[in-house]
């Protein structure tokens, strides 16, 4: 048996959310704890009391709703995605998954279904990373991998603490940030955030696993000075130790993997000023690849180069290490219910790698977990001009449903026909 979602509310849905914390240019502006993400979360828990789900909040602003089971017994079904955006992002990026997942429990509801399993939706807590880090923060810290402590202690970049405005904005729970049931399976659904399906003109994505992820920071320190009065054989220059490691970061992927990819994020400078050598310098990078190994490895030749620039330029330097997220291969039983879904619903889907990372990499370490992708169109994300159309966000929405469905057990189909 298939079900279909209700296209028309998800879009609702959709436009609802994305009007909070929507830019000038049609972006969404939603960090971690910001007044935005207190209102689109009031906004949430809203629909979600109204679509009858039991809801809690966790230590970690985690939000779940839950929907019963017959089957006391049963793993619980979890399905959901996180709400807080990029700076200037997209506005699919993360909410088409949460709102995908509530309208999993809608359907369910307009079609008097039962499930054997339990259901519960989830919006995880800064996702994203870019005002906190890491990344995954919230659902790393439900899974076990990352303490709480930690994460209370993160601050942005204006020294604003992680736990100070998780309270400030009225969500810091008083559930342990940990699982409550026991779960049987969880699915996430994202856009792809890459070219794949829209090159290939596929529907939808049938995700096999989640690349490894590696974030990295760098701090050169070498002595500030004149420009125009100190030659050059006497200058130790910060700043192009930094330029010429983040050159490196660039080339370094082309040396390793098909999927290896390297990226400078961010750089600051010290003191910033046109006639002084700098003294300070600042960056970030980020390395992936679906094989850990070579992951490790590209950190490795990251690592040799920030030493010889070091050595060249007579600097000293700092290096922390940000995230260390493992590869993720999805287990068979979930990829295979997406792709029945996918079957069931006549779609036709491509099987892939996540090259970004997803709370779906920390859900995995607590159960059966898969994935299902939207079409990014040009795999455009993280910007204003990130888009799925609304067709390809009910059709991966409609493989969601179904491939929960078919995780979480048919009990009682009521009495409309589907």
């Amino acid at each position: 048996m298939t079900i279909d979602i209700n296209g028309d509310r998800l879009k609702r849905s959709m436009r609802q959310q994305a009007a909070i914390g929507m830019t000038a240019n049609g972006g969404l502006d939603r960090l971690a704890l910001t007044d935005a993400d207190r209102e689109v979360r009031d906004w949430f828990r809203s629909e979600m009391t109204n679509a009858g789900l039991d809801v809690r909040v966790d230590e970690m602003g985690n939000m779940f709703g839950r929907r019963s089971g017959t089957n006391p017994d049963a793993g619980t079904m979890l399905v959901g995605s996180h709400l807080d955006s990029q700076p200037n992002g997209g506005i699919y990026d993360g909410p088409l998954g949460v709102l995908g997942a509530l309208e999993l429990v809608r359907s369910l509801n307009d079609h008097s279904i039962e499930t054997e399993h339990p259901v519960e939706i989830v919006n995880w807590t800064n996702e994203e990373g870019s005002r906190f880090q890491p990344a995954m923060m919230s659902s790393g810290v439900w899974a076990g991998e990352i303490p709480i402590e930690d994460a209370y202690e993160t601050r942005d970049d204006a020294g604003r603490r992680f736990k100070d405005e998780l309270e400030r904005i009225g969500y810091r729970g008083e559930v342990p940030a940990e699982p409550q049931y026991e779960y049987d399976a969880a699915l996430e659904l994202h856009i792809e955030q890459g070219p794949f399906l829209d090159e290939e003109d596929r529907d939808v994505g049938i995700v096999t696993g989640i690349v490894g992820l590696r974030w990295g920071e760098v701090t050169f320190h070498g002595e500030a000075n004149h420009t125009g009065t100190t030659p050059m054989h006497y200058r130790s220059d910060a700043l192009l130790a930094a330029t010429d490691v983040i050159g490196q970061i660039r080339r370094i992927p082309s040396t390793l993997g098909e999927r290896t990819v390297g990226t400078t994020g961010s750089i600051e400078v010290d003191p910033d000023s046109i006639n002084i050598i700098p003294e300070t310098a600042r960056f970030t990078f980020d390395l992936r690849d679906p094989d850990d190994e070579v992951a490790d490895e590209a950190v490795e030749r990251a690592l040799h180069e920030i030493e010889s620039a070091a050595e060249r330029e007579g600097v000293s330097y700092e290096y922390e290490q940000r995230m260390h997220a493992e590869s993720v291969t999805f287990p068979q039983r979930c990829v295979n219910a997406v792709r029945s879904a996918v079957d069931d619903l006549d779609y036709d889907g491509r099987e892939l790698v996540s090259g970004a990372g997803h709370d779906a990499t920390y859900m995995a370490s607590v159960c059966d977990t898969a994935m299902v992708f939207a079409v990014s169109e040009d795999g455009k994300s993280h910007t204003p001009e990130e888009y799925t159309s609304w067709p390809d966000c009910y059709a991966a929405a409609n493989t969601l449903a179904n491939a929960a469905l078919n995780v979480a057990g048919v009990a009682n189909l009521g009495e409309v026909d589907v």
